[in-house]
Parts: structure tokens; C-alpha cells; sequence
């Protein structure tokens, strides 16, 4: 999605014939139908970073960029990787407090490319991977700035009224949390790899989580994995744009609060995930800090953070474990780098989980 990830060197001038997850002919003819602005031929090249959803920039002959979404190759779990929801909440939240790209596109005739895909307009800056490129892209004073933005954004994001945009049935409003607990316990049992056996903590906390549920006093739009690296940055650090919404729903608004908390690792931490840890560069706020600030722009105190905090951990254990599967099964597209972690990580996330759980 930014100047920065997608490819550096001039398409040629010849038609682009293989792209994995793209059918080049089919996806350009389609459109240039929707958008008869765009100048064929069209580039598209996968952006690197992405394990779920896959993220393409295309470029026309003219130099006009836009980016496109499509599921991930292989098998793909039920209610999983929607692109008509994705593609819908964008359209909700647009002209929000909360910034998205603007969708312009959505093709649901598998025809055209096996599976369902979105276009949305280009947003330049910067996504933010690891500490070396927030060193390098950013200031300190910016990258303070980008952490109490990103605390900002998500407090507008729970303040919309979900009826006044039009996402009131989005989900039930009611259990979020019992709702999450059966799907993602379920997608974690079918992500079986062949001549492995499943980590056993997963059950564990899963069975301690679903004990101890906290009541829900409030309903927000949930973006579910809200965190530095979802969003695009300018080089003041302002929030351009918010990504990856396949797993938005309504529910409890500290759960996003909870997985942030999980993500943001501070200097001298390890990071949630391996190679994803750019808040331990020098500058970002500390995770007090974001949760003042949330609070002050919320106008509210969460609670049960410690709770949020776990069921982070673990949601995060059985999303991986999905990933896990797909690239044992064969679904090479997206973000290769720490393949070869994926499957401890599941179990490492899980043991943190518990940690959490057996704080006093």
C-alpha cells in the first residue's frame, strides 16, 4: 500500500503475463471496464508484508496507482476473507474520523479471478514493519506523534455510531467475546498440519477464557487486528490511513484495545510477533502512555485489560496456526519471511496467554 513496499524499478512496456494470485488478462480487461480512466497495459505486483488477505499495487501505462485485495490462495476457512464485508465497512467509514482508503471496486464473479477482489485508491506513506524502518522512515518526535494518533484513531473508531453509517448489522452486538472464543477455538481445530500435533495450551487457555468472561458494557466496531503495521503513516506520523478490515465486527471495544497492548512491544521486549516490532524504536510512547491517551480521547477507563491482553495473545495463537496451515498446505503467496516460525509461535503466544492469566 505504500511508495516504499511496492517495487522500485519501470514496468516495461509489455503486457504482464504471471502473477501469482492474479489473473493478469482477465483482472485488467475487468478493470478497465470499472474504471475507464486507467490506461492498459496494467502491473501488478504482490505487496510484501501480508500472511492473510493478499494486497497487490497496480499501476497503469500512465503511472496511476491503485491497490487491490483478494483472499489468500488455498483453502480458505468458512467466513474467513470476505471482500464484499471488507469492501462494504471501507465504504461505511469513509468521510469518518477514521481514516481508510477509499474503495472503488468490487468484483464477487469468481470468473474473473478465481475469487472475489476489491480495488481501492493508492494511499502513500509509510507502514511500518520492524525498527530499523521506523528509524529510518520516521523522526522520533513522529514516531511519538504516530503511537498517541494511532490511540486517537481508535477511540474515534468506537465512538462512531455503527447505526448512523449503516454497519448496525455487522454483527451481533451482544457476546462478542463468547462469540470469538467458538470461532476462533473452531478455525484452530481445523487448522490441523499434517504430522503435527496441535499445542496443546490453546485448549487450555481457551477452556480458562471462556470461564472467566468479562460482561460487556459497551458496542463498538471492532477492528480486530488493530495495531502500528495496519496503518499507513506520513512523515509527521499522522495516521493516513487504516488497513486490513477482513475480521472487523461489532463487539467489545477492549478487545482492540487488549490486541494493541499485545502488539506494542516496548524497547528491551520481545515483539508478539517475529520480525514485527517497530515500537521498540527510540521515541514511541510506552504502553501507558497509549492508554491514557486512548482513555482521554474515549472519555473512559477500560477494564479487564489484563483479560483483553490474553485473549489477544491467544486469538493471535490460532490465527497463526491458520497461516501455519495454509503454507504447509501449499499456499505459498504473501509474506514468505519466518515461515519456519510459525508453528512454535502458536504455542509461545498461547503460553504468554496463560501467563497473563495467572497474574494476580
Amino acid at each position: 500500500m505504500t511508495s516504499q513496499e511496492a517495487p522500485k524499478s519501470s514496468p516495461p512496456a509489455q503486457t504482464q503475463e504471471d502473477v501469482e494470485g492474479i489473473d493478469v488478462p482477465r483482472v485488467s480487461a475487468w478493470l478497465a471496464a470499472q474504471l475507464p480512466d486507467l490506461q492498459l497495459p496494467l502491473r501488478f505486483e504482490l505487496v510484501a508484508g501480508g500472511r492473510s488477505n493478499l494486497t497487490y499495487v497496480v499501476r497503469d501505462a500512465a503511472g496511476r496507482q491503485l491497490a487491490l485485495r483478494r483472499p489468500p490462495l488455498g483453502h480458505v476457512l468458512p467466513t474467513a476473507h470476505d471482500m464484499a464485508r471488507e469492501h462494504r465497512i471501507l465504504s461505511a467509514l469513509k468521510g469518518s474520523a477514521v481514516p481508510v482508503p477509499t474503495p472503488l471496486a468490487l468484483c464477487q464473479d469468481p470468473a474473473v479471478n478465481g475469487s472475489p477482489f476489491y480495488v481501492m485508491a493508492f494511499v502513500e506513506g509509510y507502514v511500518l514493519r520492524d525498527a530499523e524502518s521506523a528509524v529510518r522512515w520516521l523522526p522520533e518526535a513522529a514516531r511519538h506523534r504516530a503511537g498517541l494518533r494511532l490511540a486517537e484513531v481508535l477511540a474515534e473508531l468506537h465512538a462512531i455510531d455503527v447505526d448512523a453509517v449503516g454497519l448496525g448489522d455487522l454483527g451481533r452486538r451482544e457476546g462478542y467475546v463468547e462469540r470469538q472464543l467458538r470461532r476462533w477455538i473452531t478455525q484452530f481445530r481445523q487448522s490441523e498440519v499434517p504430522g503435527e500435533s496441535l499445542p496443546a495450551v490453546v485448549e487450555e487457555v481457551h477452556e480458562r477464557l471462556a470461564a472467566r468472561v468479562p460482561e460487556q458494557r459497551a458496542t463498538a466496531i471492532v477492528h480486530g487486528d488493530y495495531r502500528l503495521d495496519n496503518a499507513i503513516l506520513g512523515p509527521d506520523g499522522e495516521v493516513r490511513a487504516v488497513l486490513d478490515w477482513e475480521i472487523c465486527t461489532l463487539g467489545d471495544p477492549r478487545a482492540d484495545l487488549g490486541l494493541l497492548m499485545v502488539y506494542w512491544a516496548e524497547p528491551g521486549e520481545p515483539p508478539a510477533l517475529v520480525g514485527v516490532s517497530p515500537t521498540t524504536a527510540p521515541g514511541f510512547p510506552s504502553r501507558q502512555e497509549l492508554l491514557a491517551r486512548y482513555a482521554a480521547t474515549s472519555g473512559t477507563e477500560p477494564e479487564d485489560l489484563p483479560y483483553f491482553m490474553a485473549f489477544g495473545y491467544w486469538k493471535l495463537a490460532c490465527i497463526l496456526q491458520g497461516v501455519h496451515a495454509r503454507y504447509a498446505a501449499g499456499a505459498a503467496a504473501g509474506d514468505r519471511s519466518n515461515v519456519s516460525s510459525l508453528g512454535p509461535a502458536v504455542g509461545h503466544l498461547a503460553e504468554r496467554a496463560l501467563e497473563v492469566l495467572k497474574r494476580p
